[in-house]
């Protein structure tokens, strides 16, 4: 994996590593990039990453888009895939680059503008 922003390679590393001070955390994988700081977590069955390398700024921002999306549909407002639907459709993007955790600060910033215009 080659970092985004500075284009060198990340390793991997364990959750000790990015989150010290959460020992459940532990035993989870993450790739990260060392002179950056950005990370991003694995899938547990196969170690492929979850999404793009993220710096604070980034993370900052899907923290606030998941913050905005997901009451959506685990408030049962309407299921995942339909809020997912209408998230694509407002942003005016594919099924395949509707994935907060691949999105840049662009889209993020996109997807919060939409979020707060749609009712």
């Amino acid at each position: 994996m080659i970092c985004d922003y500075c284009k060198g390679p990340a390793e991997q590393v364990t959750g000790e590593t990015i989150y010290p001070h959460r020992a459940d955390l532990f035993d989870l994988k993450f790739f990260r990039c060392l002179p950056c700081g950005a990370f991003v977590g694995t899938h547990k069955a196969t170690g492929e990453p979850l999404g793009r390398l993220a710096n604070g700024k980034l993370r900052t921002l899907r923290k606030r888009v998941h913050a905005m999306f997901d009451p959506l549909w685990k408030r049962d407002l309407m299921s995942r895939g339909e809020a997912y639907r209408r998230l694509r459709e407002g942003m005016g993007i594919s099924a395949d680059e509707c994935h907060i955790a691949m999105f840049d600060e662009e889209r993020c910033v996109k997807a919060l503008e939409f979020l707060k215009e749609s009712p």
